[in-house]
């Protein structure tokens, strides 16, 4: 008895059928029901039953197409059109960002006060910040992971955001904000640019030390005797509280305590990385000289062998620096000097000094950078206010005029009445702590300190801008976008103007009636 069975295979039928006494699945005819062919017997195909460890998969079957001999296969599309082939994808990796948008995303930051996450989640919606960055077209995504901006500033370097806060300046010459003489005059001062750092005391610092050395043991395989963990908490704690309380016997008893153990630890960590060898000594040597500093400087006040004292263990190029205030009389971060424009309040300069430097020492570098950034304007400072902080530094910069109070008599009238405006640098210097980041510093590093000094100098800039354009109102605008064209339109724009002029003279005629006849 003979069955036959029917099984679509794609666009492809077969039947099969089955005798008694004949091999399985013996193919009889086939038809391709895509260019309706009909071929059978003329091409036999042969079926491999495939098995996995020798037994049958049932539902599975392979086939080989075999023609005869003397004759060419005809060219059959059995499984339907054959798929284009495409480009293999790039291994670059994800397509960069563009550049004006992540110079955007800098100046945007700085200028509105937001943080790397902020800026990129307000940008995803804000249409207008969108239209700033180059966009045609909103779009509800998030330009770039927060992350970029990290790499993107490590890339720019200090020449590149120094370039980002020269375009500012040319912005306000171009669009005649600010008059390209106005820049010969500036102003120079500095301030401090604090550290993201919690305040250090003796207390912190040595706790801080015996973590990391036991961290850094642990690292490399090395075992402790002891780890101190919940002394050391213990100790910590108890110093907060016996200073607190104004008992600074106590408190310089648990001090000490702590100043054995993290000196007990670095000894061990010493010994036992000689022992394993010079490779593991050198990936410790850090840590230990943290720690020993750390010692060394929490057993008396003044510095060790003329070395700074270290302030934060991430941190190391922290200053303390006292600016004389009341109500905050150490800072802990890197000196910035600031250079305006003595009209206007625009910033032509901004760089970070480390290693606390007499003011008067930072000029020459202040006004060698602001003549850089002020080079496309063809303008170099030639007259400067400052403090007496910059006194007895004439010499070092003899193509200046250094102008302050120390030296009256050699001042002329004109140069005493304008010495007065020298303090209008300090609201700047209070906006670029409040309103443009510089109160504190999160970057890393030295780098990042500098760079952070000058892209708060562009976001206030950036902010600068946008007040100048709001206050010169409509007039700029019609000198930017309604400039009358030669031709058709000028007779109209011409009479528009001057009915304009007439409405607004009529107008503040008829304020000036108004109150006369109010009192009348």
């Amino acid at each position: 008895m003979e069955k036959t069975e029917i099984r679509p295979i794609g666009k492809l039928i077969w039947r099969r059928s089955r005798a008694k006494g004949s091999a399985p699945y013996q193919t009889q005819a086939w038809r391709n029901e895509s260019n309706g062919i009909s071929a059978t017997g003329s091409i036999p195909l042969k079926f491999n039953r495939p098995t996995l460890g020798g037994q049958f998969i049932p539902g599975a079957v392979q086939f080989v197409r075999k023609a005869h001999e003397s004759e060419a296969m005809p060219d059959l599309d059995l499984f339907g059109e054959k798929p284009q082939r495409q480009a293999p994808a790039s291994k670059a990796g994800r397509p960069r960002v563009p550049l004006r948008i992540m110079i955007s995303l800098l100046y945007l930051k700085h200028a509105f006060n937001e943080s790397d996450e902020g800026v990129v989640e307000r940008w995803a919606d804000t249409p207008r910040w969108q239209f700033f960055s180059g966009q045609s077209y909103y779009e509800d995504r998030q330009p770039c992971d927060a992350t970029t901006l990290v790499k993107f500033r490590k890339l720019l370097g200090e020449e590149g955001v120094e370039e980002l806060l020269a375009q500012t300046i040319n912005v306000a010459v171009e669009l005649k904000l600010i008059k390209p003489q106005e820049l010969t005059r500036v102003i120079v001062d500095s301030t401090v640019q604090e550290k993201a750092i919690a305040h250090p005391t003796d207390s912190r610092l040595l706790e801080t030390a015996r973590i990391k050395l036991v961290e850094a043991a642990k690292a490399v395989g090395i075992p402790l005797k002891q780890t101190f963990a919940k002394e050391g908490v213990q100790l910590s704690r108890q110093a907060g509280r016996y200073a607190h309380a104004r008992q600074f016997k106590r408190m310089r008893r648990a001090i000490k305590r702590q100043r054995t153990i993290v000196g007990r630890l670095a000894r061990e960590i010493d010994r036992k990385a000689s022992a394993l060898g010079q490779a593991v000594r050198d990936a410790l040597g850090e840590a230990l000289g943290k720690a020993q500093r750390i010692v060394a400087q929490s057993a008396q006040r003044k510095a060790v062998n003329g070395q700074p004292k270290l302030y934060a263990w991430h941190a190391p190029e922290v200053d303390c620096i006292s600016k004389g205030k009341a109500r905050r009389p150490y800072e802990f971060g890197v000196k910035v000097g600031i250079v305006s424009s003595f009209t206007g309040n625009l910033i032509v300069g901004a760089r970070a000094f480390h290693c606390n430097p007499y003011d008067g020492h930072t000029l020459g570098s202040q006004l060698e950078q602001a003549t850089i950034l002020m080079q496309d304007c063809a303008v170099q400072p030639d007259k400067v206010f400052v403090d007496l902080g910059y006194r007895g530094v004439d010499a070092e910069n003899p193509g200046v005029r250094i102008i302050h109070r120390g030296k009256p008599k050699r001042l002329t009238a004109q140069e005493r009445r304008q010495l007065k405006r020298r303090q209008a640098i300090e609201p700047i210097i209070g906006h670029l702590k409040t309103d443009h980041r510089m109160d504190r510093c999160h970057l890393k590093g030295e780098q990042g300190d500098r760079l952070h000094a000058v892209l708060c100098a562009a976001g206030y800039n950036i902010k600068w801008l946008l007040r100048m354009i709001a206050k010169k109102g409509v007039p700029f605008l019609w000198r930017l976008f309604l400039r009358p064209q030669k031709g058709s339109g000028t007779r109209w724009f011409q009479s528009f103007l001057a009915a304009w002029r007439l409405s607004d003279r009529i107008s503040r005629r008829r304020s000036s009636i108004q109150p006369a006849l109010l009192t009348a």
